[in-house]
């Protein structure tokens, strides 16, 4: 004998509120009033509509940078979980896999914490000894700066597998005076966008035409009227004719100076056939450090030390587009450089500037390297007459090869 499903269902879970029965329609009214009063009592704040935290797709993300000059925060994917989930502390997120492994990051963090204070020690103990005893000043300063290297690691072990120190990073917020976030922020940098640039740098020949070698280590970002370039991009002639904001990023501790220059390799000569070189813009004595790498070449600080105001970049008509290169380089042992140094810097107004020279001369070396390109468009003339630039009306164009002399053969002996 079989028994009815429904006489195993008692008249009081019919009333009950939680439970769930096949012919219960008052358990899914109760239920959807109470959907309906949780949902209203905890309804979310609005959102702005163009919020930097919370943009997901391209289309909105352009849209952002070109209204309000602001950069998406973030990942994508952590955009999108911000717009549809609760704010939850990410330290209080209430998972036991995650709050365990977290025990273990913060006994693994304590014990690098020992080691740095050991390490310190052995430090300030190397530094009371005298140079007699450790074999001279060339060898314990080499021990030290080994020292501090390992120092240094010890700081970016102690913190490298903090989910918290990697979600503030995503989310912006890291602090560039901690070794940690310039370590992530130079490891972030080169897995791609450092690709990039030496990529467009070696396709447009910038070595060996402007400098024999470049091993940039700072990221250099350039815009036009809050409008960010990619290396090789073309800005108009109407956009690069104020000077850009440069946005300079250094990995490594402490303040420096350092100089801006902008070099085009393309300048054409007709007497040789053949380019010289023309310099842009020349600034010394720059101060940069990583927690302030903006840079307006507008509005420098009184420390900088102007050679040769911002040359709007232009090409001529009918010449191949010119490649606009900026280098950044930092000023020998990070100090400023005198009057006297300046001056042995020649052929700045000219197009006779050599930049390999000019780095011999200022004993510095490049740490970081952007280019954009320019070619002849219709503002090009106003701003060239604007600027007091000569040769708006000279129109470039390819020579015709001459002929070979040719000699009428005789039809008699094809008869």
């Amino acid at each position: 004998m079989r028994t009815c499903v429904r006489c195993l269902i008692s008249r009081d879970s019919l009333h009950a509120p939680g439970a769930r029965a096949f012919c219960a329609s008052t358990v899914v009214k109760t239920e959807a009033s109470l959907e309906t009063t949780s949902s209203t009592t905890e309804a979310p704040p609005p959102r702005r509509y163009l919020d930097p935290n919370t943009v997901v797709t391209p289309k909105l993300e352009k849209r952002l940078v070109k209204k309000t000059g602001q950069q998406p925060i973030g990942s994508r994917r952590r955009r999108a979980a911000l717009r549809s989930t609760s704010n939850i502390p990410f330290e209080q997120l209430p998972y036991q896999c995650f709050q365990e492994a977290r025990k273990l990051l913060l006994a693994d963090r304590e014990d690098k914490l020992k080691q740095i204070e050991e390490e310190r020690r052995r430090i300030a103990k190397v530094q009371a000894i005298p140079a007699l005893q450790c074999g001279g000043e060339y060898v314990k300063k080499g021990r030290l700066v080994r020292m501090q290297k390992f120092l240094e690691e010890l700081k970016i072990l102690a913190d490298i597998n903090d989910p918290v120190i990697k979600k503030r990073f995503e989310d912006g917020e890291g602090d560039m005076n901690r070794p940690i976030y310039r370590h992530l922020a130079n490891e972030q940098w080169r897995q791609y966008r450092r690709l990039i640039l030496m990529q467009r740098v070696n396709q447009m020949h910038v070595v060996p035409d402007v400098i024999s070698y470049l091993d940039p280590t700072a990221e250099v970002k350039m815009s036009f009227r809050k409008r960010y370039l990619q290396p090789g991009d073309f800005p108009g002639s109407l956009h690069s004719e104020s000077p850009p904001r440069l946005n300079i990023q250094v990995f490594d501790k402490g303040e420096r100076f350092i100089s801006v220059i902008v070099v085009d390799p393309d300048v054409p000569n007709p007497e040789t056939d053949s380019f010289d070189s023309r310099c842009h813009y020349f600034a010394a004595n720059i101060p940069l450090s990583p927690t302030a790498p903006s840079v307006n070449l507008s509005k420098l600080p009184e420390t900088a030390h102007i050679l040769r105001p911002w040359l709007p970049p232009h090409a001529q008509k009918g010449s191949p587009y010119h490649r606009l290169v900026v280098l950044v380089l930092e000023q020998k042992d990070a100090q400023k450089m005198d009057a006297r140094d300046l001056e042995k810097v020649t052929d700045i107004q000219t197009t006779q500037f050599n930049i390999r020279s000019c780095m011999d001369k200022m004993h510095a070396q490049i740490v970081g390297v952007h280019l954009f390109r320019t070619v002849w468009d219709e503002g090009t003339a106003g701003v060239m007459q604007r600027a007091g630039i000569a040769g708006a009306d000279i129109e470039f164009k390819r020579m015709k090869p001459e002929k070979l002399p040719y000699k009428k053969k005789n039809p008699e002996r094809y008869r």
